[in-house]
């Protein structure tokens, strides 16, 4: 008997788990088994040609009767997502791709027969050699291949691996395999829980970006901070945007300043910052001065700024005496033909016009060692890296794009490594595999395109992105869901969603411009955050559903503290990319609001909230939006109604059965956003030959019962972050309760379960949680 690979390339098909997903397969696609790259079912695929070129494409079959979710290039800059059934739906430059085939039931996927489980097929395009690949379909249904250099004399006409293709049943586990194998082969890049994540991501922020743009200053910094704290959610990190650093105009730009009717592009002229961040007593102080006074005045744990990853908009300008050892060069970025189409506007883009002064490659490190050292010596603990994907289009006569990306993160990773020991960097504009495929130090990722606070177009856009561009961008690294505005008419929706994403959270509000009640569901008084532990991501059931342009779906999304899980619902509709007009439109809705469902498997890996190994499933869930809470069994829908641009977050908790009629379930900080996020410790202590059964007063069916013995049922033990409202669920009314030893009132509705107490302050100066302990 001859054991089939579960996928495979046979009789011009591609088969998965004896499901046909492309037919018509050409003679001339090469597959390679996976099993080189460790214990995952997958194969590699390349193809041969007859000629070498700079640029291939070919057809790997026609794809049709699936469902699909892609995450492709919009612009050079971001991905998106976009779903469909067949190959022509799949759009230029998609450098991720999970397809689910349409037999089996995601009810019947907990049985452990396979024959009755949804199947899905996860393709990643990748690096070979100097090329880089990404998928597209066309109007025959055929998914395509596409493989460029970004350099017409880098050629070639032969690839086996330019294309990983893994399956299994859990999508998200299938996800991260397939990821884990493409990294074993490439040996380039490591992967988001190999990777240090820096500190900033536990703690409050301010970003300077669209409180002030490029008018900064060193006064308005300090202006932010004093703001913030002022209303008890003081930042503890601050990200100074563009504004800071010593620029320029070319000389002959500023002669021509009306030619095309575009501004002068603006490039590095030093290292050091402006005048506007020199202290005007003692200039030689530079920028050390804010980062002292944020510090050591304010209190902040983290200062970084950003800079362009080459050095500024339009590069470092040649010819300036102070930069002359980094050899810049201009150059004009020519970008590859799926950004072009996909993104009319590149074309007329201001770097196009006037190009860019890149640094020679062999010079980099030294570029970026002096940058960082500068910074470093100064007190600063990181950089937000932008415009990161302008490198692949200036590969031509350096190798090609794959190439100088290379060159240059590794500089990056070095001077990173070398200077920021804590990893302070945020990678942003970044969104090309160029780049993923050869990160070995970046631990944070920008997800989306930026929050625009005057369009309002963006919004539910902008929610619907991070979520399904962190199904790929969180196997790398842990995605940043950006900035927000705190006053602003989505800013619940745009707050609460950062609480659930398990990236940094910060605002980039005005001084004086801040909406304290919203940000203290977000923020503890001490800055710090109850961040979520994992890339916040859509869930199973909607990863193939289309919440901004189908007109019938809400956008679930979930994520896991230690001892709870957190679902948030969002109604995202009414807005998406055009992919006629080329730019995010309104749509019509079909309806005012929308009803969906969530259940307590939602959160993917709720089980493992659970203190005991044969949970049966029921699970408490906390509605942060109307405050009541729900006991849901295992598989139990409960209904949710939204309009476009509302939202709701739920806690959801397993329940612990310590004895018929004694169930408890931890609900953590219920005034937070993520507030089992609170819960830092859990443990249940039975009392054997305690209560005996017999002795405890049964109410008749749903009424509660109460422990009326003289002996205890068992104690819960928690370990509480923060300070706020305490909420539980307990199917007994709770003997008493305790805070840090101490007996504390508390409040029990005998209709839901809900036991509530009140952390008046903070632990104690060297305790960093609260001791909560309920006697049931």
């Amino acid at each position: 008997m001859t054991i089939k690979p579960a996928v495979r390339i046979s009789d011009r098909k591609l088969i998965v788990k004896e499901r046909t997903i492309l037919t018509g397969v050409p003679d001339n696609v090469i597959a390679t088994s996976g099993s080189e790259s460790g214990p995952v079912e997958g194969v590699f695929v390349g193809a041969s040609f007859g000629e070498e070129k700079s640029r291939h494409v070919i057809s790997l079959g026609t794809l049709r009767d699936v469902r699909f979710m892609s995450c492709f290039r919009f612009k050079l800059w971001w991905m998106a997502q976009k779903m469909g059934d067949r190959g022509r739906d799949i759009p230029l430059e998609t450098q991720f791709l999970l397809v689910e085939t349409k037999d089996g039931s995601h009810l019947e996927s907990d049985d452990g027969n396979e024959e009755n489980q949804i199947v899905y097929t996860v393709f990643l395009p990748l690096i070979e050699g100097s090329f880089r690949s990404c998928l597209q379909g066309n109007d025959g249904d055929e998914l395509e291949l596409c493989l460029e250099s970004g350099d017409v004399d880098t050629k070639a006409s032969s690839f086996s691996h330019s294309l990983f293709i893994s399956s299994g049943t859990d999508p998200f586990a299938t996800i991260t395999d397939a990821i884990r194998a493409v990294k074993l082969h490439l040996k380039t890049f490591r992967q988001r829980h190999e990777k240090k994540l820096p500190g900033i991501v536990d703690y409050f922020g301010w970003c300077t970006w669209d409180a002030f743009y490029q008018e900064v200053t060193q006064e308005g910094v300090e202006a932010g901070l004093e703001s913030l704290a002022s209303g008890g959610t003081p930042a503890k990190f601050v990200i100074i945007d563009d504004g800071w650093q010593s620029v320029g105009g070319d000389e002959k730009e500023k002669e021509n300043e009306n030619e095309n009717d575009q501004q002068p592009l603006l490039r590095l002229t030093g290292i050091k910052e402006n005048s506007k961040f020199q202290n005007k007593d003692d200039p030689t102080v530079g920028i050390k001065s804010i980062v002292n006074i944020a510090k050591e005045k304010h209190g902040l744990k983290y200062v970084y700024v950003w800079h362009a990853i080459t050095g500024y908009w339009g590069g470092v300008r040649p010819g300036v005496e102070e930069m002359e050892q980094y050899g810049s060069l201009m150059k004009y970025p020519i970008a590859c033909n799926g950004v072009t189409k996909n993104d009319p506007t590149w074309k007329t883009d201001v770097l196009v016009k006037q190009g860019l002064g890149l640094v020679n490659p062999k010079s980099v490190y030294k570029f970026y060692s002096e940058l960082h050292n500068y910074l470093a010596s100064a007190g600063i603990d990181g950089v937000k890296v932008d415009v990161q994907c302008i490198l692949e289009t200036l590969g031509a006569g350096l190798g090609g794009r794959v190439e100088l990306t290379r060159q240059y993160h590794q500089a990056l990773d070095a001077s990173v490594s070398r200077n920021f020991p804590d990893n302070g960097i945020i990678a942003c504009m970044s969104h090309n595999t160029d780049a993923l495929y050869c990160s070995k130090q970046t631990a944070v990722v920008r997800a989306s395109d930026d929050f625009f606070p005057r369009d309002p177009v963006s919004h539910t856009i902008h929610i619907a992105a991070v979520a399904y561009n962190s199904v790929f961008l969180g196997e790398f690294m842990q995605p940043d869901w950006d900035m927000f505005h705190s006053v602003h008419p989505a800013a619940e929706y745009h707050g609460s969603a950062r609480a659930i994403s398990g990236g940094p959270l910060y605002v980039s509000d005005k001084p004086g411009n801040h909406n304290f009640e919203l940000l203290k569901k977000l923020v503890l008084p001490d800055g710090s955050i109850l961040r979520a532990r994992l890339p916040g991501r859509p869930t199973r059931d909607c990863l193939f559903t289309d919440p901004a342009r189908d007109g019938v779906s809400l956008l679930k999304i979930w994520n896991m503290n230690k001892y709870t899980g957190v679902l948030g619902v969002y109604n995202c509709q009414g807005a998406a990319w055009n992919t006629t007009e080329r730019k995010c439109t309104f749509h019509q809705t079909k309806s005012d609001s929308l009803t969906g469902f969530i259940r307590g498997r939602d959160v993917h890996l709720i089980a493992e909230a659970s203190t005991e190994p044969n949970w049966n499933g029921d699970c408490a869930v906390y509605c942060h939006r109307s405050g009541e809470l729900t006991i849901l069994p295992y598989n139990t829908a409960l209904p949710v109604s939204l309009k476009v641009l509302e939202h709701d977050i739920f806690t959801v908790t397993p329940i612990k059965v310590l004895a018929p009629g004694f169930g408890f379930a931890p609900l953590g900080l219920i005034n937070m956003f993520n507030a089992g996020g609170a819960i830092e410790g859990l443990r249940y202590e039975m009392k054997v030959g305690g209560a005996q059964l017999l002795e405890l007063e049964s109410g008749h069916e749903g009424e509660r019962v109460e422990n009326n013995s003289s002996e205890l049922v068992g104690i819960v033990h928690l370990e509480v972050k923060g300070c706020g409202k305490f909420g539980a669920f307990s199917l007994a009314r709770p003997r008493r309760c305790k805070v840090d030893s101490n007996v504390v009132d508390f409040v029990y509705d005998s209709e839901s379960g809900l036991v509530t107490l009140s952390l008046d302050q903070l632990a104690e100066e060297g305790q960093k949680v609260h001791f909560v302990e309920v006697e049931l």
